[in-house]
């Protein structure tokens, strides 16, 4: 958690909802992936996994203006960048410590090294209209006799739009002289997540920290290192903002894609599933109460 999510706006769409001043979405980066992206990154995608590039929203002072001879005075910019999910220290000897670090715990990303430097100076906000999660069924297994698990797709029921809380990190390729070469350097993120909220539990037990319009800037903000204040916002709640339901098999495998991933699983499709609004057991013996979640104590 959180392993999946819908990133399905346009760069344009984005420049505006997230009032960005330069969109830097189309400048070439490094990808670490053997196969072309598809849907390719800046397009839309109802299924963004880890590894694949996806627009994040960051600020920060652009590079021309970092560099020798530069006559104005540096100022943090609000850019959109395609950044690599998956976040690589810039201390790692390969990228391949990202995909062990797709997530980083609210509660621990001001004490661990990996995380700290990034907490303080380097967020970032990651876009998305919501995000899955798979729930394991407590009386339903599968055909290995394993619990079944039922993907569920979690949104804002107010429609605006998700801000999942993100840290960034620059690594550079030693193996690469020219540090002006695109692929010298990869930029990559990690998507916050803290406990989840009543309803949600009974899906699982995490969630992404999803930061209010309001909590946007100060969050975005590279001159805010104050410690406190960054505790503040990871230890944000605000129970109640999001709706789940089931959703098909499809998401679960990385080749599918498209908005069909979002619409609503039939009852059909259910089976030992828990409604997470009311804890009562939905298909495959449906009204019989469930031993997981708050509500069933």
């Amino acid at each position: 958690m959180c392993g999946r999510y819908a990133a399905t706006a346009n760069p344009d769409e984005l420049v505006e909802e997230f009032e960005v001043e330069d969109d830097r979405s189309v400048e070439p980066v490094r990808s670490i992936l053997k196969n072309p992206q598809s849907p390719p990154p800046g397009q839309p995608d109802w299924n963004m996994a880890p590894s694949k590039q996806a627009p994040v929203v960051l600020t920060r002072v652009p590079r021309e203006q970092r560099e020798e001879g530069y006559a104005g005075e540096p100022a943090p910019v609000r850019q959109l960048r395609l950044l690599t999910w998956g976040l690589v220290p810039s201390w790692a000897k390969d990228v391949k410590m990202g995909m062990r670090m797709i997530n980083a715990r609210a509660d621990s990303v001001l004490e661990k090294p990996s995380f700290t430097k990034a907490a303080l100076s380097r967020r970032c906000i990651v876009p998305a209209q919501g995000w899955y999660e798979w729930q394991k069924s407590p009386v339903a297994t599968d055909a290995k006799g394993k619990p079944r698990k039922q993907p569920f797709f979690m949104h804002r029921a107010d429609g605006e739009p998700v801000a999942f809380a993100g840290l960034y990190e620059f690594w550079r390729d030693r193996d690469i002289e020219d540090k002006d070469d695109p692929d010298a350097w990869l930029t990559t993120f990690t998507i916050i997540t803290t406990d989840a909220e009543p309803g949600l539990d009974r899906i699982h037990d995490r969630q992404p920290l999803v930061l209010e319009r309001e909590d946007w800037a100060t969050w975005l903000d590279p001159t805010m290192t104050d410690r406190d204040e960054v505790a503040r916002l990871l230890a944000f709640s605000r129970p109640g903002r999001f709706d789940a339901y089931p959703v098909g098999a499809a998401v679960s495998s990385n080749r599918s894609n498209g908005p069909s991933l979002v619409e609503p699983a039939g009852i059909d499709e259910l089976d030992g599933v828990v409604d997470p609004t009311t804890g009562e057991i939905i298909g495959g013996g449906a009204g019989a109460p469930s031993t997981d979640g708050p509500n069933s104590k």
